[in-house]
């Protein structure tokens, strides 16, 4: 017998996933973590990105952040190109920051999604709202990514 294949998730299948994956979760200012995610999805939309990129946009932090597990992205019904994606822009523990950049460099569509989640994570406005000390250590954190991934500063 055929193995009929789940119909694939929507945009707003896979947004409602994510906000309810990370409901209890905040940003380091407090913010509910839903507005980042809402903010990259519409970085890559706005970047001319894809379909399949919004929804990795949506679910970009959700394994990484242990949000949803890896489990279930491999069953979920999304796109190999979706999944591979957001495989590509989660950091694995004890990675090189060089590493991790190659990664996504190497993966279709990854780059679009990392660049709006790096212009998210460094707009000044959000910055603005972390003590002195986060504020200079994620700033420098996100200026050394973009150099690895060979973008201008912001």
């Amino acid at each position: 017998m055929t193995k009929i294949p789940p119909t694939p998730l929507t945009l707003a299948e896979v947004e409602a996933a994510a906000r309810a994956a990370h409901a209890t979760q905040t940003d380091k200012a407090g913010r509910p973590y839903a507005e980042h995610l809402q903010a990259v999805a519409e970085g890559v939309r706005a970047r001319g990105g894809d379909a399949e990129q919004i929804a990795a946009a949506w679910l970009h932090d959700a394994v990484e952040d242990d949000a949803l597990s890896a489990h279930w992205l491999a069953e979920a019904a999304l796109s190999p190109r979706t999944k591979d994606i957001v495989l590509a822009v989660t950091k694995r523990a004890g990675e090189t920051q060089e590493a991790y950049a190659r990664r996504i460099l190497e993966t279709p569509g990854a780059f679009l999604v990392k660049e709006a989640d790096l212009a998210h994570n460094a707009d000044p406005a959000r910055l603005a709202a972390l003590d002195a000390t986060t504020r200079a250590r994620l700033t420098d954190k996100y200026a050394a990514m973009r150099a690895l991934l060979g973008l201008q500063e912001a």
